[in-house]
Formats: structure tokens, sequence, C-alpha cells
């Protein structure tokens, strides 16, 4: 019987010879040009692949199914965004199978990074051969799947630093601002680098003084946590720009600009599957400009230099890019 190492192994090794295209995927590529100087290095720090499910096969206990979504895709995508460096996270879609991403790793080469999702099962010499691979953290999803209890949380947040601490690799979460101020405690003392997804969950409507911002600020500033300034659709319902996004990220910048990444979360999967539909039915996924949302960066932060910090100096420390 083949271990999980020997899939992952294996899928490596397919991903050379497999084709990227998908007749039936449908992200989006950018139609506004980026304007501004994007510098050398630059590094989107959220994205995700969606394989051929014949392929890749969906987790049974997922609560939605994405449209497809390839490496060639990708790669188009960062082209027009003068991107050079990518990181591309395992979603919620796939349960603890990894494949997937390591197939855009593979077929991206050493300008690609990887945050897989593990479980109990998954082994030490499972995590040697993913770090051999490119992935360098593990991503805990409390939002798709509606974890709320802080005792929930804290617990799962505990045995991820456990499991990391002695590899060195961080951990990532997509929560929200409520659970991110239950474990405030455990991320400030965490030995390995905390990563949060999207703003913390913050609600750009709510706007800075939201419950929970000011923690999130606080670990921020301290250096006790990195945040992704990524999915500013998800945060704002203020389309094309998501202009009330805007304080959010200024305050992150602003507390500490050595703790922000920024990311596309490309392909811009939908999680919520829509009423009346199974969770197997295929959910389109959002149509989103990612040059116009690249674009609200320079607003973010106008300084060139501080762009560059969050472009590429954060990613290249946290990610090992060289």
């Amino acid at each position: 019987m083949l271990t999980r190492r020997d899939m992952m192994l294996a899928s490596i090794a397919a991903g050379v010879t497999m084709t990227s295209s998908n007749a039936f995927s449908k992200p989006t590529q950018p139609s506004t040009p980026v304007n501004f100087d994007v510098p050398a290095g630059a590094c989107d720090c959220h994205t995700h692949i969606h394989g051929d499910p014949d392929k890749f096969p969906f987790f049974a206990g997922r609560v939605y199914t994405p449209e497809p979504a390839s490496p060639g895709e990708m790669s188009a995508l960062h082209k027009a965004l003068h991107i050079e460096r990518v990181v591309i996270v395992t979603p919620s879609v796939y349960g603890p199978d990894n494949s997937s991403s390591l197939f855009g790793m593979t077929a991206r080469g050493p300008t690609a990074r990887g945050i897989a999702v593990i479980d109990d099962k998954t082994s030490e010499g499972d995590l040697d051969a993913m770090h051999k691979a490119g992935f360098r953290g593990i991503r805990l999803n409390l939002a798709t799947g509606g974890v709320n209890d802080p005792n929930v949380g804290r617990q799962r947040f505990t045995a991820a630093i456990e499991r990391m601490k002695a590899r060195g690799w961080h951990v990532q979460l997509f929560t929200s601002l409520p659970m991110i101020t239950a474990i405030k405690d455990l991320v400030a003392t965490a030995p390995v680098p905390v990563v949060f997804d999207h703003f913390g969950g913050a609600e750009a409507a709510l706007g800075t003084g939201q419950p929970g911002f000011a923690d999130l600020l606080e670990l921020v500033k301290l250096g006790k946590a990195y945040v992704k300034i990524s999915g500013a659709y998800r945060a704002s319902k203020l389309a094309p720009d998501y202009a009330d996004a805007t304080p959010l990220a200024q305050a992150l910048i602003a507390a500490n600009a050595e703790r922000i990444v920024w990311g596309t979360d490309w392909p811009h999967p939908d999680s919520v599957t829509p009423q009346g539909k199974k969770v197997t039915d295929v959910t389109p996924l959002y149509q989103i400009d990612d040059g116009r949302l690249l674009n609200q960066l320079p607003v973010w932060a106008p300084d060139a230099a501080v762009r560059k910090t969050i472009l590429v100096d954060n990613p290249a420390r946290l990610y090992g890019f060289t």
C-alpha cells in the first residue's frame, strides 16, 4: 500500500507531465493594467490551485465545490501583474490532501512556496517530503469550517504550534476577529510565526474601531503576527475598489509594515454553496479584477520602500525565498 508520503512524491512527478488547461475553468485574468512599478521579486502570498477533479479529487467533507483553476492560468495572471513569486495555499476542499498544491508548485518551480493542510495522520516523514517540495507552513481554516467556539480554536491552534515548533514552519489561520481575541495570548507567546489571512477577518464596513481589531493591531505592532492584506472583496462589499478596506490596510501597515504581506486570493473561490444547491454542485468563482485590486496597494502604502517591504522582503523572510 502506498503511504501518504509516496503519494505526495508521486504527485510531484505527475505534475511535470500533466496539462494545465481545463475547458471548464473560468478564473479571471486582470482587465486593468498595473499602474505602478512592481518591485523585482514581488510575491503573491495567497493563491489556490483547483486541479482536474478526476486527478485531484475533492474532500468528501467539503462545504463547497469550486471551478477548476490551473497552474498555467495562474502564471498568466502573474505575468500580467508583474509578480515573480507565489505562495499556493491548499484550500479546504481538499482536506489534508496537498497534491493539487504540489502540482501547482512543481509547474511554477523555485519561485513557488506552499502552505499545507495536515491532520493527525500526517507523519513527520510527510512533512519532511513537503518541506523539500517547498512547503513552509500549515493552515488552520476555522472560518470555512464554521469554528466559532474559542475553546475549540485554542485547542486546534495549540496543537498546530506543537507540531510546527521543532520544524520552524509557521501557522496560518483563516478566522475571525473574535477568535483572534480569544487566542491572542497564545499568539503572543507562540514560538513560530503566526499569519492571519484576509485582514484577519475584519469587516471593512465596521471600520478600525470594530471589536477585536485593536487586538490584531497590537499583535502586528509587537511583531507577534503577520497579516495578509488579501482578498479585500471578502472584507468589503464596495466593488470594484473596496474603498472601505483602505482604513484597515493603512492601520495594519502603520502598526508594523514588516509584518504585512499581500495576496490576490486567486482564483477567488466562493466558499458558500448557494441556497438550493448541493455541496457537490460547482459554485462559480468570484469575478475579480486583480489588476484593479493590486492598484489599491499604492493607495494603502504610498511609499515605494514600504511596498517593497510588503511585496518582497517580508515574503522572502516568511517563506524562505532566496
